[in-house]
């Protein structure tokens, strides 16, 4: 007979210390608050290098060692576009604190296009270009917006379809819980 999932979560419960323990329940807290997916296994979240808006070019691995919360977005979705000013106003109160939002753009127009709309709303956030798509394929995004956040360790901690108010006081608490909590280090 198969233990409940609630017995199992007990006895891993009695199992683990203390501070992995924390660690988890700063994760399922996030989890929660912005109704996240996890996945099964954290894998490493795979490395790219994309030309980034406004000349050069980056990658997550140009945050490594920070939590990253890696956004996939257009200039013609709309609730892309209802979501980035969320995001930015999450960048700015948990950025000193680890959190990196990286953006993507996967529109197909001219940089000139994510440009101007970057500017008209007065970003600040990283924006790379993927044009071609082969990022997005590779994150097998199929969904805008989509969001992933990574760990300080480069692994997967949870996925975003559709917006989430990133910038909601339940949701930035519960990032900053998270973040205070090693935010997926090893």
């Amino acid at each position: 007979m198969r233990a409940s999932p609630a017995l199992r979560a007990g006895l891993l419960a009695v199992l683990l210390a203390a501070g992995p323990q924390v660690r988890a329940d700063a994760l399922g807290a996030l989890l929660e608050a912005l109704d996240l997916t996890a996945p099964r296994h954290r894998l490493a979240a795979p490395g790219f290098r994309l030309d980034a808006l406004g000349g050069g070019s980056g990658g997550p691995d140009d945050y490594a060692g920070k939590a990253l919360l890696l956004h996939f977005w257009a200039t013609f979705c709309d609730p892309c576009r209802d979501e980035l000013p969320r995001l930015e106003a999450l960048s700015r109160q948990l950025g000193e604190e680890g959190l990196v939002v990286l953006t993507v753009a996967v529109d197909r127009s001219p940089a000139a296009a994510v440009a101007a709309f970057v500017a008209v709303g007065g970003y600040r956030l990283p924006v790379l270009l993927d044009p071609l798509g082969r990022v997005r394929n590779r994150y097998e995004v199929a969904v805008l917006p989509t969001s992933y956040l990574i760990g300080r360790d480069g692994r997967f901690v949870a996925r975003a379809l559709g917006a989430r108010g990133w910038d909601a006081p339940d949701a930035v608490a519960a990032l900053r819980s998270w973040l205070r909590q090693g935010a997926g280090s090893p």
